[in-house]
């Protein structure tokens, strides 16, 4: 079963003050990473790692939003953004209950929070759908990419 797990970092959520929030320029602290990729070669180790990748803050990013006839392009900083992603790992496990035990290891931050999601496989549903989703180009392009 695959799970992504996606940290939301305090420095994201919107409870911490403004002052305490990544912006431009933002690095978190060496000894952070460290423990960081020690608990990330464990997960490679035990064969669980897929991939895994931080992500720039939010001031870099942007939103497209779906209403009506035309999409509306929002560039960062995202003001309204609740809690933001800051990263994330594929995960390979046998089941929901082995994902939150990797989950329990991250070495977070005090007020930093893991999410964790089931990634959908074909085989999860009916033919119809199953027919629908079959792109040989994407699944080519996918598959280039490993």
């Amino acid at each position: 079963m695959r799970f992504m797990m996606f940290m939301i970092p305090k420095v994201y959520q919107p409870d911490t003050p403004p002052a305490e929030r990544a912006g431009e320029g933002f690095a978190p602290p060496a000894e952070s990473v460290a423990r960081m990729m020690k608990f990330n070669e464990e997960l490679a180790k035990a064969g669980a790692l897929i991939s895994l990748d931080g992500l720039h803050p939010i001031s870099k990013g942007a939103r497209v939003a779906f209403s009506g006839a035309k999409p509306r392009v929002t560039d960062g900083p995202l003001i309204k953004a609740r809690e933001v992603i800051g990263g994330y790992w594929m995960i390979d496990v046998k089941s929901k209950e082995e994902a939150v035990e990797w989950a329990k290891r991250v070495p977070a931050q005090d007020g930093d929070m893991i999410e964790i999601r089931q990634v959908f496989e074909e085989s999860d549903f009916p033919p119809e759908v199953q027919k629908a989703a079959n792109s040989p180009r994407v699944k080519a392009q996918v598959e280039k990419r490993k």
